[in-house]
């Protein structure tokens, strides 16, 4: 079955990855692995979960990095959540994360129908 697969897989590279003391070669590996477009997605996302964790709002996140506001909000959710992966890593990467993370829409800020 499809899940089994990726899940087995994704598990294994996980390990593996969290085994290594090389920045490098992770960084080598996700852009072998990964097409352009995903690597500048993966990295946009990234760069919105630090930008949240700082409190900028999320219209700005938008703005600044091309990105739906669906996308953002999803984001802040997961970092919202209880013992959230996101926020463990950011700590893990020396980033300072509130524990109370405020979703700021900024002006006119409407709640947007989103597909999670």
């Amino acid at each position: 079955m499809l899940t089994d697969l990726v899940t087995s897989n994704l598990s294994e590279m996980s390990k593996a990855l969290a085994k290594t003391r090389d920045p490098e070669l992770v960084e080598d590996f996700l852009r072998s692995l990964l097409t352009s477009s995903e690597v500048d997605e993966i990295s946009k996302r990234w760069a919105l979960v630090k930008d949240l964790a700082r409190g900028t709002p999320q219209r700005v996140i938008a703005a600044n990095l091309g990105l739906s506001l669906c996308k953002i909000t999803r984001g802040s959710r997961e970092l919202q959540r209880e013992n959230s992966p996101f926020r463990r890593l950011l700590v893990t990467a020396g980033y300072d994360v509130p524990e109370r993370i405020v979703m700021k829409r900024g002006p006119r800020a409407k709640a947007a129908a989103c597909d999670d």
